[in-house]
C-alpha cells in the first residue's frame, strides 16, 4: 500500500503557475496551484503572493484547473476586490511608517513605536536593541555590517519567546498540558501550529501583535495538546482560558497583511 500511495503523489505532484483570471473588473494576476490533496477549490489572498488558488490536480491538466479557477475567482471578485484594495491600502501605510530603520516606525505589542539610531559604546561588535518607554533605540556597532531590520528583528524574535514562554507558563497547568518543545519560527500562512507529539511552533511576529492576540494564539495551540480538530469541545477549552478569543483571532486575521509586512 505504501509503494501504490508513493506511485500516486509521483504520479500527480503539486505544481504552481502563475495565471491571469479574465474577470468582469479587469484582468486579475493570480497563481494557480494543483494539489493532489485538494478537494476543491480554494482561494487564498496571500500577504506576499496575493491571490493563490488551489484545485485538485487530475488528469485533465492545466486547462481544466484554469477553467475551473476563473468560474470561481469570478463568482468570488467583489470580495476579493476589496480585500486586495485593502491589503493595498495597508501596505501604502507601511511605506509611509518607513518600517525597521532610522526614523521609521513599527508595530509592537500593538502599538506604533518609533525607531531612533544612535552610535553604540567604542568597540562595540554587535548592534543591540533598547526600548525607552515608547520608542526602540539601536545602538548601531561600527562592526556590524547588518542593516537596522535584522537587528529589530533578532530583538523582537528574542522578546517574542519571553513572551510566548511567559503566555505557557500562565496556562499549561490550568490546561494540564506539557509540551514537548517550543519553536519561534517565521510561518507565513499560520500564527502557531502543534504536534501529536507535544511539540509546538509559533510565529515571531506574535510580538507585533496586542498581548492578548499573542495570548490567545498560544491558548489556541496548547489546547490542541489536548484535542486536536476544530469542535465544539475545542473552542470551549479555548474559552476557559481566553473568552474573547473570537476577538483577538479576527485581529490576527485583518491585521495578517500589516504583520507579515512590518519591519519593511
Amino acid at each position: 500500500m505504501k509503494r501504490a500511495a508513493t506511485r500516486r503523489s509521483a504520479a500527480v505532484p503539486v505544481t504552481e503557475a502563475p495565471a491571469i483570471a479574465p474577470l468582469a473588473g479587469g484582468p486579475l494576476p493570480y497563481t494557480l496551484r494543483h494539489s493532489p490533496r485538494a478537494r476543491g477549490v480554494r482561494v487564498v489572498i496571500h500577504p506576499d503572493r496575493g491571490v493563490v488558488v488551489t484545485v485538485p490536480a487530475t488528469r485533465s491538466g492545466q486547462a481544466d484547473g484554469e477553467r475551473r479557477a476563473v468560474a470561481f475567482l469570478g463568482e468570488r471578485e467583489p470580495w476579493l476586490r476589496r480585500h486586495l484594495a485593502r491589503n493595498a491600502d495597508v501596505r501604502a501605510e507601511l511605506v509611509a511608517r518607513g518600517g525597521a530603520r532610522d526614523g521609521g516606525s513599527i508595530r509592537l505589542e500593538g502599538r506604533v513605536v518609533p525607531i531612533r539610531v544612535v552610535p553604540a559604546v567604542l568597540g562595540a561588535r554587535r548592534s543591540t536593541v533598547a526600548r525607552f518607554d515608547d520608542e526602540l533605540v539601536i545602538h548601531r556597532a561600527d562592526r556590524d555590517p547588518r542593516p537596522d531590520a535584522p537587528v529589530i528583528e533578532e530583538w523582537l524574535r528574542d522578546l517574542a519567546r519571553a513572551r510566548i514562554d511567559d503566555a505557557i507558563a500562565g496556562h499549561a497547568t490550568a490546561l494540564r498540558v506539557t509540551p514537548l518543545s517550543v519553536t519561534v519560527r517565521d510561518p507565513r500562512s499560520r500564527w502557531g501550529s502543534a504536534s501529536p507529539a507535544g511539540r509546538l511552533s509559533l510565529s515571531w511576529r506574535l510580538i507585533l501583535a496586542p498581548a492578548e492576540a499573542l495570548e490567545t494564539v498560544v491558548i489556541h495551540e496548547l489546547a490542541h495538546l489536548r484535542i486536536f480538530g476544530h469542535g465544539p469541545a475545542f473552542w470551549a477549552l479555548v474559552a476557559s482560558r481566553r473568552p474573547d478569543h473570537r476577538t483577538w483571532r479576527r485581529w490576527l486575521h485583518d491585521h495578517a497583511t500589516e504583520l507579515h509586512g512590518a519591519l519593511g
